[in-house]
Order: structure tokens, then sequence, then C-alpha cells
């Protein structure tokens, strides 16, 4: 079970919650709120942004420290229960939702000195631990069920199964370990270093704050780090263990700002470094550091218009990029002569976007998105075409190497849970590697695609998933969900909520939107900055074509999203309220015109995708489609289900808050709008597998009931 809110908010204060008449406290101190909800009190206030006076009668809700606000969330919390309340098919979906969800997890093997060390949560554990085992003579899959000695139990640091632990890396003997400990949801985390000889750790560790590309120097003396600062931005940094870690030195770094990110990797056993340096998600660059001459740059991609994704292989760097080719093409780069004019294109920009390449027993594995599914072509390696994979239609695949001439692929869908076959290069045979043992019954479950019609006369793809034979009268209910930013990709994967959804009779649905990489970057970039209104509008129109194609119709239609989806949510619900019955908005920024003022954010690479209100020509663009200013007095808004974590230090918790206020003061549909706002939680941390349960059990149960599916 979660563990609520409140009980940390007042244990941390040293008081007694009184949880019982919290609901009460705010009524009659506000007006129009649906019966039963806290009435928020307003209080006038503004901002002025570029001489445009925003009001914001609830800014007071942003104090995290307030005893007011805190007791104000206990109180949404207490509503939230009343309406969500306990039923037979609360409990029977929870149960179903463990059967789903609650499957073990195995991450990457690592090999250190004689051991490989491994992270795993077993069925029913609530996180992940890190494990070790001595190597097979023939390499193997993990058994989740197998004995292997357990080198650290994030459960001995929080019982509560909020804290996470992350192995970084090991020392080049292996006698110890860098690794990182989440406590809650920050995304914020400590290194530390751990003896696994002695199974204990040392003294030294690096506090809590943003890291990447952690790693010990060749002797285990030191600890090379990329800091990312929201102050200053990311800088690459050296500590020598047993110092002042304020003294340690900065080598490489200075003038980029907090609108970038970093990572730096080893190449060609440590005789060359690499900087990978991303400016939002539209650009990076690319520098290589010959550690054996001095230490030179060299650029290979500096200043450009494209994405630039490297792999050094076998003394050449290959790299995929989409400069001059927005669906990508694979080319290798001479480091003696590394300007673009001077690349060797090897694969060339084709019908799919290039999303992966991998060099497998001497052959280029190319994996492509095409009609937003994966397919993996075979490439000899001056680039001549030598067949394709078979998959599963509407799936996704990845793929990797075992050695021994075999490969790992991994392939997954609306109805199949991640599968990985080990597949014999020479045969092309496959057995069965890992599978996740999952009950869900697809003989009667129908997968389709559909395109359907944008608002500015463009097609785009929407996968369907229901029961076959569903009548196409509007009657069913339908839950839709998208995303559209960032250069992500939507591709087909198993969902326990989408299963369960469909197991109760109803559609489910998958629409792509302009701002992800499904069909390139000019597809990424038709969904950002000015043009991030064509990513909400995207999302309507896919659910006019479900109510137009007689799937559902408004008043059965659900719609679902988390972070740049909770903002996709929330632009939805008052862009065209009239459209759903009911959303699930998860930790969203739900105030994007206040998002540059947020005073903890670690995420100002964002402004470089929904634009930066501090610029005039952006603000406007923002104040077109930010939630919580176009919320409405006396509109009939769907029921909403909204969650944020206190904890959440890329998007500030108090947009939810706010909006949920807003809402329920200006809605007239009575239809309630209710907030979880867990004071452990972040943006993606703090909460374990069984409060992952419950919660997605609390809002299916609240989804379903909204839609006109009544529980007992």
């Amino acid at each position: 079970m979660i563990a609520h809110a409140p009980n940390l908010y007042f244990a941390r204060r040293g008081r007694v919650p009184v949880v019982g008449a919290l609901a009460l406290l705010f009524l009659g101190c506000g007006s129009g709120p649906r019966a039963g909800a806290p009435a928020t009190r307003t209080v006038t206030a503004a901002d002025t942004m570029n001489g445009i006076v925003v009001t914001d009668p609830y800014k007071w809700l942003e104090d995290q420290s307030s005893d007011e606000v805190g007791r104000w969330i206990e109180a949404q919390r207490v509503y939230a229960d009343s309406v969500v309340g306990s039923s037979a098919r609360h409990v029977a979906l929870a149960k179903r939702l463990t059967e789903l969800m609650d499957v073990p997890s195995v991450g990457a093997l690592r090999k250190a000195g004689a051991w490989e060390y491994f992270s795993m949560r077993r069925r029913g554990d609530e996180v992940s631990a890190i494990y070790r085992r001595r190597p097979n003579a023939t390499p193997g899959p993990i058994d989740p069920s197998g004995a292997y000695e357990k080198v650290l139990d994030p459960m001995a640091l929080s019982s509560d199964g909020t804290t996470s632990v992350d192995i970084q890396g090991f020392s080049a003997d292996g006698r110890l370990m860098l690794y990182s400990i989440r406590d809650g949801g920050p995304d914020e985390v400590s290194i530390h270093v751990r003896d696994l000889v002695k199974k204990i750790d040392v003294s030294d560790s690096l506090p809590r704050a943003l890291y990447a590309s952690v790693s010990f120097d060749r002797d285990a003396k030191g600890i090379y780090y990329v800091l990312r600062s929201r102050e200053i931005g990311p800088r690459f940094k050296y500590h020598r263990l047993g110092t002042n870690v304020g003294s340690d030195s900065v080598l490489f770094g200075d003038g980029y700002g907090p609108t970038a990110f970093m990572n730096v990797s080893l190449l060609d056993g440590g005789r060359m470094r690499m900087f990978t340096i991303g400016h939002g998600w539209a650009r990076n660059d690319i520098l290589i550091q010959d550690l054996a001459r001095g230490g030179r740059l060299i650029a290979i991609a500096r200043d450009l218009p494209a994405h630039f994704s490297p792999k050094y292989i076998d003394g050449t760097l290959w790299m995929r990029t989409d400069l001059d080719a927005p669906k990508g093409r694979l080319v290798t780069v001479d480091l003696a002569s590394p300007a673009p004019d001077a690349w060797k294109t090897v694969i060339a920009e084709g019908e799919g976007v290039i999303d992966d390449f991998n060099i497998i027993g001497g052959k280029l594995y190319v994996t492509y998105i095409h009609d937003v599914a994966n397919r993996i072509a075979v490439f000899s390696l001056d680039g001549k075409h030598e067949g394709e994979l078979a998959l599963p239609a509407h799936s996704s695949a990845t793929i990797r190497g075992l050695g021994a001439g075999k490969t790992a692929l991994t392939i997954t869908s609306f109805t199949q849970p991640a599968i990985t076959y080990s597949m014999n290069l020479t045969t092309g045979k496959r057995e069965v590697w890992e599978k996740s043992v999952v009950p869900f019954d697809t003989s009667g479950i129908e997968v389709q695609q559909i395109w359907y019609p944008t608002l500015d006369g463009k097609k785009a793809p929407m996968y369907l998933m229901f029961k076959r034979g569903i009548p196409r009268d509007g009657s069913a209910p339908a839950m839709l969900t998208g995303y559209g930013g960032f250069t992500a990709s939507l591709l087909p994967r198993f969902d326990a909520r989408a299963a369960v959804w469909v197991e109760h009779g109803g559609v489910f649905a998958q629409a792509t939107l302009r701002g992800g990489n499904e069909f390139g970057e000019a597809w990424h970039r038709d969904g950002m900055l000015a043009n991030k209104p064509n990513v909400f509008n995207d999302f309507i129109a896919a659910a006019q074509t479900l109510v137009d194609s007689g799937f559902t119709k408004p008043e059965r239609l659900a719609i679902r999203g988390t972070s740049n989806g909770g903002l996709l949510m929330g632009v939805a619900v008052t862009k065209r309220p009239d459209l759903f019955r009911v959303a699930y908005i998860g930790n969203p920024d739900l105030d994007i015109l206040r998002f540059p003022w947020f005073p903890t954010a670690n995420n100002a690479p964002a402004l470089l995708e929904y634009g930066d209100a501090s610029k005039p020509d952006e603000a406007k663009v923002i104040a077109s489609f930010s939630p919580y200013q176009n919320v409405k007095k006396k509109t009939r808004y769907p029921a909403m289900f909204i969650t944020t974590g206190q904890n959440d230090t890329r998007v500030p918790p108090w947009a939810a808050r706010k909006f949920t206020a807003r809402v329920q003061a200006s809605s007239t549909s009575g239809l309630p709008v209710i907030l979880y706002n867990d004071l452990r939680q972040g943006h993606a941390g703090g909460r374990g597998m069984s409060g992952n349960v419950e919660l997605a059990a609390k809002d299916l149960d609240f989804m379903l009931r909204m839609v006109g599916k009544p529980g007992t």
C-alpha cells in the first residue's frame, strides 16, 4: 500500500494530523466547488510577464513548506479517497493488476573482477536489489528464482520501498563498486563507494545532485563524474577520494549553460574520451579528446542543427545522424579528417527512421521505425542490404550481441510482454532466452492501426486494441493516450492498464502525435516551440476520429497521460472539455507560463522544447495552451484524476495543485476532480511495486466508473 503523504508531512513537523476533520476545513472558504470537494481560498495575486499581467488566485499553493498548503493537500487526499471509495471491483482490479505488473525484472550483466553484477526485482519485491553471481562457462540468462548473492538491498535503507539503488561502475580490479541512492522521489541521487570484499561502504561519497557518467579513474583513487547544476549547467569533474568535494577540479564544460546536458565515455581502452553535449532535444555536439596526445579536442559535430549518436567499434567511429537526412543516415568518421563533408555515408536515408544500429558478427543490424513499428534490416559493413529479420506486425524490437555466434532479440507488443530470443547468426534459429510470464489471454483480442486526419490536413496513425466483435455504435468505453514530445517514440508495448481496460470491454487507443521521433526530426520539430500546439490539435483530432468512427462517444471517452503526456491531458480538457468524460493527468506540468521561475527545477533543457515564457514571442504561444491559465469559469469539465509528487524536481508539483483548485472552483459538470499529492514521490521515483499497483487500481476503478461501468 502507498504510505499516505499526510503522515509523512506531519511527522516531519512533529504534529499529529486530524484527518477526519480536514476535509471540512476548507468548506466555505471559496465559491463554486463540486459538493464535497474541499473549497480553496483565493488571494489577489498576479505576475507580470513581458508587460502582460497574469492573475493567479491560487499562487499561495506554490509554497512547499507552508503548513496551510500541507493541510490543503491532506484535505484533497481525504476527498479523493471518499470519491474513489472501496468496492469489490477495486479489490479485483488490484489483484488482476498485480498478476500483470508484478513480474520479475533483471538488468544488464556487468562483469567486474571474478563476478557478474546485475539488478533484479523478484516477484513480490517492492524494488530492485543489486546481486552478483560467478560467471558461467556458458553465458546464460538470469533466473529470477535462482539463488544469487545479494550485494545491496534498498529495503534496508527504507522499508517502505521508496528508495532505490543503481550500479554506476566498478574499479578495474573489481574490488570497488560505485552506486547511487535515490532517496524517495527527487531525480537527484547521492553516489557511494562500496568495498565488495569487505562488504561495507567506504567513507567517501558525493552528495545528492544530478550526476551522469560516473566512473573510477584507472587506479580507483578518484571518481570522474558529470555534475549538472540548475544554476550553471553541466561540468565534467574529478574527485580525489579522501578530499573535500567542494575542491573537485573541473576538467571540461565551461561555457555550457543550464539548458545543456552532458555524457562522457572512454574509447579505445581509455586512449580517448568522448563528450556528448545535448542542447535540448533538437541537437547535440560530439567532441573527442585524444588523451594519448596531450588531451587535444577533436570536434566531430559542433553547433549543427541535428542529432548525432556515435558508437566507437573496433577502431571506427560509426554515427547515426539526421544532419541533411531527417529520417537518419548512418556514417563513418575518420578522426584524422572529422569535418562533416568528409564523413562516409554507409546507409543512406530511407523510408523508415533509423532508430538504432549494432555491429554483430561482422554485420550491421539497423533498427528502423516504419509506420510506428520496428523493422530490423541486415547489411554488410559497406552498406549492402542482406535481408531483414522476421518480426510480428505492430511490434517493437531491440537486438544485441550475446557472443559465440548468437544475438539476443527482444520483442514486445500490445498483447505480448517482452520476450527475448537467443538467435543463431548462421542458421537464424531462435530459442526463448528470457520471457515475462503474464496471464493475458489474447485469443479474442484484435490490434489494428488506423490513420486519422489532423486539423491541418496531414495524416497520422493510431493503434487500437479491443475485443474482437466489439460494436461500432459508440457504446464502448475507450481510453486514449499519447505523448508527443522530446523525440520520444511511442511504439507498441505491453501495458497492464491497457490490458485490463480491454478485458473490461473497452477500446484502448494510442495516438501518434507530432513532437516524437516516429517519423523523424521534421516530425519532432513540427511539435516543439512555436509548433507545440500541433501536438494538442493532433490529440484532439485522434479523439474526434474515435467518436466519428463509432468506436466510442464523448460520454464514454477516457484519456490518460503522464509527464509531458500529463500536460497534453491538461490542454485537451481545457480546449475541448465537451469531448471527454474523464482524464488521468499524471505528474504534469500544467503551468508552463511559470515554468522558468520554478526555483528547484532541474529541467531547464525543457525550455528548448516547450518554449521560454521569459521571451515575449514564446510566451504568446505558451499562453495559448498553458492549462492553468486556460481554465474558464462556469464550464462543464470532465472528471479528473490528478497525481503529483511533492519531491518532483523535474516539473513543479504546485502546478497540479493550482490546476486542481481552479478546476474544482470552475466546473459545473458535477463530476469529481481529485488530486493525490504524494509527499514522498517525485517525477518518476519514490514508489514501490505495491504502491504502483494500488494507484493503478484506484485510477482504473475511477475511470471505469466515470465512463458508465459502475462497480459493486
